[in-house]
């Protein structure tokens, strides 16, 4: 069992539109959601799944609007929320309340919920946003029959559908603020096995582009000791070939090499692998073959996590010395820790320092340094940073006579950077195989990043 209904609350919780798929919950069951999530936010309890009676509210808030989906017992929570984030989520600035960890979480509270079914629903486009370039009341008001349409398709009795923005453009269109249909015919992809990608495609020259891309979350406290450390890693594909082709992608899997007797020496074990929804799980499962018929343009064609201690790419040590009634001077020394043959791009530190402290100055070695007074923080912008080399920044700030005092602890150094051509796991694209009836050949392209997630290091 899945949805009964969808709503989409202003930010005061006043319906602009909704979609009742099972007519199992009344649909005056809404107006408990608004004073419900109210009173749960007085108490400090506030959880994204909320209950009424035997009604559950399956919510997420995304810019000034409210997107609730309403359930009885036995719900796939897992799906209902890919479900609200497809359709909303136009880009990475742009996130919604929570997150999966804390979605799955409460659901727990579902009785009878069925097993968690992570690999339904993860396509790469957000439907919405090509519809609308920013989602918002206005744009709803002003969209109600493409939006009673799309809700339409989106989802079948509860069920999501077809939700790739591409297909649903074959025959749902927009101008301006209108809606036009096209002929009266069911589109081929719709009732096709592979819903994601529409026949009869042609290019002059057939290529793909995969990006390997690497997130390193990393926590460090004061002495030095590494808290947290993980690898969150996607593979992105930019896909123009014509017709139908099957892609076989061959990864160093550590499983995939004890499969078959290889050495394991230069092999990567992959954790909480996730793929879209073209890739046959059933063959993946039987002998770790990445096989797929892919959409059309840009996908993310699967997702992983490392949990290993991975040394800090750029170390931080810092040295701050508070004269008191005068001034304050920062020291922070950067070193890149990665291969000499390797260069960071785009490195920015910040530092914290005193919320009223004034005037200024800095040196540097390297790139420049500036203040940011409304997040008390200084940048120090590094354009280009080899491994293996150390840079050194100072700072000098004024403090007024009369000291405030520091009621929270000192919030720790961030860095962002990005290296290419490089992976922190050591992940690699062994082959693409690209087969397709005609017998075109094609050019495959592979380009690895990694770049800094949550990357913190914390200061005594």
């Amino acid at each position: 069992m899945s949805a009964s209904a969808v709503f989409i609350l202003d930010v005061k919780g006043k319906p602009l539109i909704s979609r009742n798929y099972k007519g199992d919950v009344a649909m005056s069951e809404i107006d408990h959601f608004m004073p419900l999530l109210m009173q749960r936010e007085e108490e400090g309890a506030l959880t994204p799944l909320l209950s009424h009676g035997r009604v559950h509210f399956l919510w997420i808030k995304y810019s000034n609007l409210y997107l609730v989906a309403t359930t009885l017992k036995n719900a796939n929570a897992s799906l209902v929320y890919s479900f609200l984030y497809k359709i909303v989520e136009a880009e990475e600035g742009h996130t919604a309340v929570y997150k999966a960890s804390t979605v799955l979480a409460c659901a727990q509270e579902l009785k009878g919920m069925k097993d968690i079914q992570g690999d339904i629903v993860l396509t790469s486009d957000w439907v919405f946003s090509e519809y609308f370039k920013e989602l918002e009341e206005e744009s709803i008001r002003d969209n109600f029959v493409i939006v009673y349409e799309l809700l339409d398709e989106l989802m079948d009795f509860g069920f999501p559908q077809t939700t790739d923005s591409k297909i649903l453009q074959e025959y749902i269109t927009q101008q301006g603020n209108k809606l036009e249909t096209g002929k009266s015919r069911v589109p081929p992809t719709v009732t096709n096995a592979v819903s994601w990608r529409s026949e009869g495609i042609k290019y002059k020259k057939n290529e793909v582009f995969i990006d390997v891309i690497e997130s390193v979350n990393l926590l460090v406290n004061a002495n030095g000791s590494v808290l947290l450390s993980e690898i969150v890693g996607s593979i992105k594909l930019k896909v123009f070939l014509s017709g139908m082709p099957e892609l076989r992608l061959g990864l160093n899997d550590r499983v995939l090499f004890e499969l078959t007797g290889r050495s394991k020496n230069k092999s990567v074990e992959l954790e909480d692998v996730k793929f879209h929804q073209c890739v046959r799980l059933s063959r993946f499962d039987n002998d770790r073959t990445i096989s797929f018929i892919p959409p059309d343009g840009d996908f993310e064609l699967m997702s992983y996590r490392l949990s290993t201690q991975v040394k800090p790419l750029i170390w931080i040590e810092s040295v701050i010395e508070k004269f008191s009634h005068s001034r304050v001077e920062i020291m922070v020394k950067a070193k890149g820790q990665f291969k000499k043959q390797s260069v960071a791009n785009g490195v920015e530190i910040s530092v914290p320092v005193p919320s009223d402290a004034d005037s200024p100055r800095f040196k540097t070695s390297v790139g420049s340094a500036k203040y940011v007074p409304e997040k008390n923080t200084v940048i120090w912008s590094i354009k280009s940073f080899p491994g293996g080399k150390e840079y050194l920044m100072r700072a000098h700030f004024g403090l007024p006579s009369v000291e405030k005092e520091e009621v929270e602890g000192r919030p720790p150094i961030g860095v962002k950077f990005e290296i290419p051509y490089f992976t922190v796991s050591g992940i690699q694209v062994r082959y693409m195989k690209i087969i397709e009836k005609s017998g075109y050949q094609a050019l495959p392209w592979v380009r690895y990043i990694t770049q800094s997630g949550d990357y913190q290091l914390r200061t005594s």
